[in-house]
This record gives C-alpha cells, structure tokens and sequence, in this order.
C-alpha cells in the first residue's frame, strides 16, 4: 500500500485505475483520488465492510459512507473521518459482486460501464504473459548479463510490446463493435512483425498503402467470444515429492 502511493502522482489526470482487493485502504483511496484533478479508483468491497447508504442512485447502485479508522488517519495527511464513495452491486453466477469506486456520479458514468470494464480487470496479466511466452518465448531469464542491459532489454521487449499492441489497436477500430483486447496477440503479432521489418526496405511513398493493407487483414484477427466457466475455479493441487499410496479395500 506504501508503494502503491507513492504511484498516485505519477498516475495522469482524468484517469481511473482498477485496484485489486490487497489495495483496500480507505487512507491510500483518499490519498489518490486527491492527488490530482479526477484521478479516480475502482476496486472490490471489503468483505464485511461497514458502510452507510446515503443515497439510492438505482437498483444496485448507491453512494455509501464509510469511516476511516483512527490508526488511518494518523498515518495519512488530511484524510477525512468518513469517505463518500459509490458503491455498484451485480449479481455474477449467482454470487452478488460489489464494487466500490470514486465515480459518483450516475450520468457521467453508468453503472452498466463500470460493471463491464471491472470485467476486464485481468487484460493486464494477459499483457504480461503475451510479453513472456511470445516475446520472451518463455524464457526463464533475460539474455542480458549486466543491470544495465537487463533494464535496456525490458525496456525494448516493453517497446516492441506496446507497437504492436499500437498496431493492433488501429485494426480493432477500423471494425465495427470490436475492442482492441479481442484481436489474437500470437498470430497478429507474427503478421505484423513480418510486415513491419520489411518497411526500412519500401520507398516512403509506398509506406500509406502497405499500413493500409495491413489494418484492412483486421478481421483474420479477431477472436471468438470468450466462453462462460463451465467448472468452478480451482487451486493447482501441489505436486507432491513421493506417490500417494491409496487406501486398500475392506
């Protein structure tokens, strides 16, 4: 939580950030949303929070109150006895979802947005590993022996991340109701990136038609619609170091 605040000046204006539930801290929530003009927050509710309604905003959707505690507001500078927030319910396969966040107000930000973009909290660790296995090809360690070659390496594997997923972006949007996250990262990147080193070659006057045919191959793309959870979420079972032995019929 220390560190995390440490990025809220760094986070630009007019921004929201999706917090996961180990960020749950009323002082740290304060201190971001009040560190610049609407850098806003969205994260989980506390289990067996305590909050006050104090207003109905529709069916599952509600400004709250909560009370900071004495201990947080020592340790953070100017944090109030009680923050206002919003809090959004959904029902999700059958378990009620409760979602807590700075944007409070309903016209600027429905509750049927806030609801689908917390769906997509986890597009970032799909980031992370598309870095890992495809640009990495799942290497264990970096070739990179010395600090500052380990930090020009990820910088330049971050680089050739973020232009291709540029690229793609550009190819989610020449379709129509497509999003950026549902064009394949594997077979997009390997097109793109054969078609990209292929540009110091052609002549600058060639170079609009050739980007133009590459967003126009958007649609070999796109991937299927995610499928529902047929099965509970489970824990890998640890591997154990000796065979189990099973217990013998009576």
């Amino acid at each position: 939580v220390d560190l995390a605040a440490q990025l809220a000046e760094q986070t630009p204006e007019h921004s929201l950030t999706l917090m996961d539930k180990g960020f749950y801290a009323l002082g740290l929530l304060h201190h971001w949303q009040t560190s610049g003009q609407e850098k806003h927050w969205l994260i989980p509710l506390k289990k067996d929070a305590q909050y006050k309604v104090v207003q109905k905003l529709g069916k599952g959707d509600e400004l709250v109150e909560l009370k900071v505690s004495p201990q947080a507001r020592r340790k953070w500078d100017s944090v109030p006895e009680i923050l206002t927030a919003r809090l959004v319910s959904k029902e999700v396969n059958e378990k009620t979802v409760c979602i807590l966040t700075s944007m409070s107000d309903p016209l600027r930000y429905p509750k049927a947005d806030i609801v689908d973009l917390y769906s997509h909290r986890w597009e970032i660790e799909h980031g992370f590993r598309e870095m890992k296995q495809h640009l990495l090809n799942n290497e264990l360690t970096l070739r990179s022996r010395k600090p500052e070659l380990v930090e020009q390496e990820l910088w330049g594997v971050v680089l050739a991340y973020n232009l291709l997923r540029f690229m793609m972006t550009q190819m989610a949007y020449s379709l129509k109701g497509v999003e950026p996250y549902q064009i394949g990262f594997k077979q997009a990147s390997l097109y793109l990136t054969a078609q990209l080193s292929i540009l110091p070659a052609v002549a600058p006057g060639k170079l609009p038609k050739i980007l133009t045919e590459i967003i126009h191959m958007a649609e070999s793309f796109v991937l299927p619609g995610r499928r529902k959870r047929h099965y509970p979420r489970a824990v890998k079972k640890k591997p154990q170091r000796y065979a189990l032995r099973l217990p013998s019929k009576a």
